[in-house]
């Protein structure tokens, strides 16, 4: 089934994509496409058409490893690039990469983590906290990072079923770990933002609200959002009636009211409350095929 592609993840004809191959299930890792054959733009790539470079520069060494891991809380009066440049004032050269993820809460949908690593110098974006963006806003600084040269960016998708197998928090810290791991270039320090994820494949600083005091993680939340709010869009034709390309899968009242009236669909997560309750309710709507 063909989509278009929503303005919210408009991939540039001059970016160099990379396809990433990796060990994730199929619908739920970084595959071409997800429930019903909703295709998936390319999940790795560097913007402004730059080739990859070979090696990953500076790194932690290994005493500075990966059990380091410090959380910051107090990010009051904080510019958006005071985090990245003190790790670069104690490791010159490190290559540093933000994560964030999209979609932990609703009932429907993928949960989806973003990886972003922001050049070094030369970056003037004004990337902020995703949430405080508007729709157009966020699509627009998307598109823009998406072709900014020296911008790296990798994306990781769990779908409902995994979500539903293995709990959303296990799911979200999957993604996020193999964005990170996705990335074409190693990172030598990961900004997560919000608690610390263990394990991980790189040195980690988690920073509660990092999406709003760190410019790599901000890049990273919005390139999560706006993939998800895509992936939502395209899946709204595939299952009409539920109201995906509007609520993007949030517990909204037109959601709650579309979900008692046609029942769930592969995207809704089994797992979650008002999904299950609509599962044990005797009288359950079934639409072919879609339940089991």
């Amino acid at each position: 089934m063909s989509h278009t592609t929503s303005p919210a993840a408009t991939w540039h004809p001059s970016v160099r994509h990379r396809h990433v191959s990796g060990t994730a299930r199929p619908y739920s890792g970084m595959g071409s496409r997800l429930e019903g054959g909703t295709q998936v733009p390319p999940l790795s790539f560097i913007s402004g058409g730059q080739p990859a470079p070979q090696n990953g520069a500076a790194a932690f060494s290994p005493s500075q490893g990966k059990d380091r891991v410090r959380t910051t809380t107090d990010t009051t009066e904080r510019d958006m690039f005071e985090h990245e440049r003190e790790a670069r004032r104690a490791h010159p050269g490190l290559v540093l990469a933000g994560v964030d993820e999209a979609g932990r809460g609703p009932l429907a949908g993928p949960v989806v983590a973003a990886a972003v690593i922001l050049p070094e110098n030369g970056f003037d974006l004004p990337v902020t906290d995703s949430k405080a963006l508007s729709a157009t806003e966020r699509e627009e600084l998307a598109a823009a990072l998406r072709t900014a040269p020296g911008v790296m960016i990798a994306i990781a998708v769990r779908d409902a079923a995994r979500i539903d197998e293995v709990n959303i928090l296990q799911a979200t810290h999957e993604a996020m770990r193999e964005a990170a791991a996705a990335l074409p270039v190693p990172p030598g320090l990961v900004l997560i933002d919000g608690l610390p994820v263990r394990p991980f494949p790189f040195p980690i600083h988690a920073i509660v609200k990092g999406d709003a005091s760190s410019a790599s993680i901000a890049a990273a939340s919005i390139i999560a959002k706006t993939h998800r709010d895509y992936l939502m869009c395209a899946y709204d034709r595939d299952y009409p009636g539920y109201g995906f390309a509007q609520h993007k899968g949030y517990g909204t009242a037109q959601h709650l009211q579309a979900l008692r009236e046609l029942g769930p669909c592969p995207l809704h997560r089994r797992s979650f409350a008002p999904v299950r309750d609509v599962l044990l309710a005797p009288t359950q709507p079934c639409l072919p095929g879609w339940q089991g």
